[in-house]
Parts: C-alpha cells; sequence; structure tokens
C-alpha cells in the first residue's frame, strides 16, 4: 500500500528535509533544464517515475546514497538501487568524479549529476569533456518589472555610482554629472573583465599630476589606457562518469547507458601486454605439428 500511495503521489516524501551530503558532494543538476511540470517522468514506471520526482525535487548537494534514500522513501535499498540504475539507463542520472574547479590538487569528489530530460549517452559524453555549460543550471529568468513612474528617478549603474564618488577619494578628480554619463561606459568595460571597484579607484587616482587640468579628460584618457586585458576562458571542468552497477569509473564513449561492458556480459577486452609475440606464435605452431605427427605414427596403418 506504501508503495502504491506513493507512486501516485511522487512527492509525499519532503524534499526540504531530505539529508545535505559533506560539502562538495551530494547531488548536482546539470545545465539546460526545462521548467518542471506534473508529466515530467511519465515515460518511466511508476516506481522509477516516483523516486526521479523526488529526487529531482531535492537541493542541491542532498545525500544521494542508497542508504539515505531508504530512509525517506517508502522503498528498500535493493529496490532503490535498481530504480537509481533504471534512471541512469533512462538517461536522467550519472554517478562520476569531478575534479574541484581553481584547484591546483590532484583532489577529486564523488558526484550525482540528476537531469530533469532524459539525455542520451551523446550528451552525457559532451557533459564530462566540458563542452556543456556549467553544471549548476541557471534560474529561470524573473519576470520583467513594471517601469518606474516618470517621476521617480532612474537607477544608477555601478560606474556611475564610482565616477560621482572619485571627487571623495581624490578631490582633483571631481566630476560633473554630464562627466559622470559620458565617462561611465568606459568605467563599465572595466566591471565586465572582473575588475573591483577598488582596483578602478587605484588606477585612476595613483600618481595623479598637480595640478590637474582636466579631469574629464584624464579620467578618460586612464579608463582607456589603463583596461585590463579579457579574462581567459575558463577551463573545461574535468570529469569521469562511473558504471552504475559496479562503480568502475570509464570514459562515457565506454559506458553506453551509463554501464560498462563486463556489466552488460561483453568480455573483458584483452590487455595490449597480454598479446602473444610472433615468436610464441611460431613456437605453439611448431608444437601442434609435431603433435600431429607423433599421432600418425602411433596411428596402425
Amino acid at each position: 500500500m506504501a508503495e502504491s500511495h506513493f507512486s501516485t503521489d511522487p512527492f509525499a516524501a519532503h524534499p526540504d528535509r531530505h539529508p545535505m551530503a559533506s560539502p562538495g558532494y551530494g547531488k548536482r543538476p546539470v545545465p539546460d533544464q526545462r521548467q518542471r511540470t506534473q508529466h515530467d517522468f511519465k515515460h518511466l514506471p511508476p516506481r522509477e517515475a516516483a523516486v526521479a520526482g523526488y529526487i529531482d525535487r531535492l537541493p542541491e548537494g542532498a545525500d544521494m546514497s542508497v542508504k539515505t534514500l531508504a530512509k525517506v522513501l517508502p522503498y528498500g535499498q535493493c529496490a532503490l538501487r535498481t530504480a537509481l540504475q533504471h534512471l541512469v539507463q533512462a538517461g536522467h542520472l550519472r554517478r562520476g568524479r569531478e575534479h574541484l574547479r581553481g584547484s591546483d590538487s590532484a583532489r577529486w569528489v564523488t558526484r550525482t549529476w540528476f537531469s530533469r530530460m532524459a539525455r542520451d549517452d551523446a550528451w552525457w559524453a559532451e557533459f564530462t569533456r566540458g563542452g556543456v555549460d556549467d553544471s549548476s543550471p541557471s534560474p529561470p529568468p524573473a519576470p520583467p518589472k513594471p517601469a518606474p513612474p516618470a517621476t521617480q528617478p532612474a537607477s544608477r549603474s555601478r560606474a556611475l555610482i564610482l565616477l560621482a564618488a572619485l571627487g571623495r577619494t581624490a578631490p582633483a578628480l571631481s566630476l560633473s554629472a554630464r562627466d559622470c554619463a559620458e565617462l561611465a561606459p568606459l568605467a563599465s568595460a572595466w566591471f565586465e573583465r572582473g575588475a573591483t571597484e577598488e582596483e578602478v579607484l587605484r588606477a585612476l587616482t595613483a600618481g595623479l599630476p598637480t595640478p590637474v587640468h582636466s579631469p574629464a579628460a584624464l579620467t578618460r584618457t586612464r579608463l582607456i589606457n589603463k583596461l585590463p586585458p579579457e579574462p581567459p576562458p575558463p577551463r573545461p571542468v574535468l570529469r569521469i562518469l562511473e558504471c552504475a552497477k559496479c562503480g568502475t569509473p570509464g570514459r562515457a564513449e565506454a559506458l553506453p547507458g551509463g554501464v560498462c561492458g563486463p556489466c552488460r556480459g561483453e568480455p573483458e577486452p584483452r590487455p595490449p601486454g597480454e598479446a602473444l609475440s610472433s615468436e610464441r606464435v611460431r613456437a605453439h605452431a611448431a608444437e601442434a605439428r609435431a603433435a600431429a605427427i607423433r599421432r600418425t605414427e602411433r596411428t596402425p596403418a
């Protein structure tokens, strides 16, 4: 009865109370997700749809171990392990390891990536190579805000605020409202390249000449000439998947459906070091011919 009820109400448990994994581990959503609907997992069997619906509503970093899931869902560990394997085969789930972004160490963390949309093997392979955008999906766009009344002044940009307050740091660079409006796009370019307010102020105020004849002209020249270079593109995240059954790590191309060849019943490939050399092949052939001759000699006419 518990299983039947949960199948009709996959969110009967409370995802907001689900235990969290250690920092940096646990559930990780993938990018490019569509909006959640009540039909997302209709293509799955009832049990798998119920488990997928619950996992989908878990926050990032939730504990995804079978033992923890069995404590909050009305299924045993064996049933949950089977259900998770089905989600892997259906393209909703992958387990693997990920190198910490920006880390110079060899530290890898265990990940469980979940996708509301079923993904094929080619998508997961591209995901492990870093061809897919960052591992955290972007939040849905906020609804447009109504336009402010005409009597309400427009909000000032980050660059405009910095330029308007420039005279407090360096009185010789006090700018008019018109100067700030004209120079704001140049200052915005600094922020687009990752500069901080402190870095912009230091570039504009360090080593000022005495006197400053034209604050606006000097500010323009420094904003243009000292503009920092564009930051290098981020390095792709290093990821590797694991077999859903035995946990053996491997390339995504070697894990179709999230399962390795031996777990699918395929023979293990012979390691290159075990190949017979040409000398051993000739020796085996000579032994076979000699054995055939001996059998012929012992056979009565």
